[in-house]
């Protein structure tokens, strides 16, 4: 009799777990949406001039208004997170593309990440010192290849093939970087606030750029690239181009882009494990992304923050340090952009 319960329980509870997916996604899609950052850290208003910060806002609103250009004109959620995500790999202000920080031997290695979230193809390129910008590798092995992850010279090769742009790798030069690497290498210190201190802003910043969009045929997509942290050795990748770690996107739930202290948000699966609160937790999207990264990453040690964007178009921009440079933009509204934690 006891069996007999447990089976009708069984299927009463996968009866409305189908019926909470379905009404997921029978979900209207909300209007056209894009969500974007520049970085998460300690990023406070007496370490940053008027210029400087005038500087963060406008290269995140151009960022900002050439993906939603794309969305606007009726374009795909992926064709925006590369417009997006190229503006900002070309801007030296940000970690990523021209302006990525200096490895130990003294170069630039990026990694980038794009997911599709209406059927789960993803791609992305790891390590890579000649693709100018890497989104647009990352695109390339996702719909060019058969693969998802390329790394190093290979993933250069690739991206040749397929007549993306090469670059020498001085190209990525930047010489605020450049006296950001001198500094920690002379002060011989390789703790973590090093690796991560920045001269624009005179403190600790996690150098990660990434883009969500929902385009107008309620279709999810998320992207990041970045140049990783000052110094780092051995060939070290963080979260970002590892996908359901720094990025993730689902038409069922969400898209996220993720930028923090890339060992915890792997060790966390940071943005799948969003995504799966929503899915079999029933949560909100912003009371997944609070769960997420207000609990569970500071409590295993790491810090950093995320941008979301659900299938209703409601946007989350969370994050668990003192700044972090974001942004977003919807239909019938002006592009708004944010640095510090208490702008909203």
């Amino acid at each position: 009799m006891n069996k007999f319960i447990f089976v009708i329980l069984l299927g009463l509870v996968f009866a409305c777990g189908d019926k909470n997916s379905e009404k997921r996604a029978a979900t209207t899609p909300g209007p056209i949406t894009i969500v974007i950052h520049g970085g998460a850290g300690t990023i406070k208003r007496e370490n940053m001039t008027p210029e400087k910060e005038k500087a963060y806002h406008a290269g995140l609103q151009q960022a900002l208004d050439s993906g939603y250009a794309v969305l606007e004109r009726g374009g795909k959620s992926l064709d925006a997170v590369i417009a997006t995500i190229r503006i900002l790999e070309d801007n030296p202000l940000f970690n990523a593309g021209k302006g990525a920080v200096f490895t130990h031997e003294g170069r630039n290695e990026m990694d980038a990440a794009i997911m599709d979230g209406s059927n789960l193809m993803a791609g992305s390129v790891a390590s890579v010192t000649t693709i100018r910008n890497p989104i647009t590798a990352a695109y390339a092995v996702m719909t060019k290849s058969e693969h998802v992850m390329l790394i190093g010279t290979g993933a250069e090769k690739f991206a040749g093939e397929q007549g993306l742009d090469i670059v020498d790798p001085s190209y990525f030069f930047d010489s605020t970087r450049y006296k950001q690497w001198q500094h920690v290498l002379h002060e011989k210190d390789s703790s973590h606030a090093a690796m991560l201190y920045d001269p624009y802003i005179k403190d600790k910043k996690f150098g990660t750029v990434g883009c969500v969009a929902l385009d107008q045929y309620g279709n999810i997509a998320a992207g990041t690239s970045t140049g990783g942290m000052t110094d780092k050795k051995y060939g070290r990748v963080g979260d970002a181009p590892i996908i359901g770690a720094g990025t993730y996107a689902n038409n069922t739930t969400c898209g996220v882009s993720a930028t923090g202290w890339g060992e915890y948000f792997i060790r966390l699966s940071v943005a799948h494990d969003i995504h799966a609160l929503m899915e079999y937790g029933n949560l909100s999207l912003q009371d997944a992304a609070d769960s997420v990264v207000m609990k569970k990453v500071p409590r295993l040690g790491g810090d950093g923050g995320i941008i979301a964007l659900d299938r209703a178009g409601n946007v989350s921009m969370t994050f668990n340090t003192s700044g972090m440079y974001r942004g977003y933009r919807k239909k019938g509204e002006a592009g708004r952009t944010f640095i510090y934690k208490d702008e909203k």
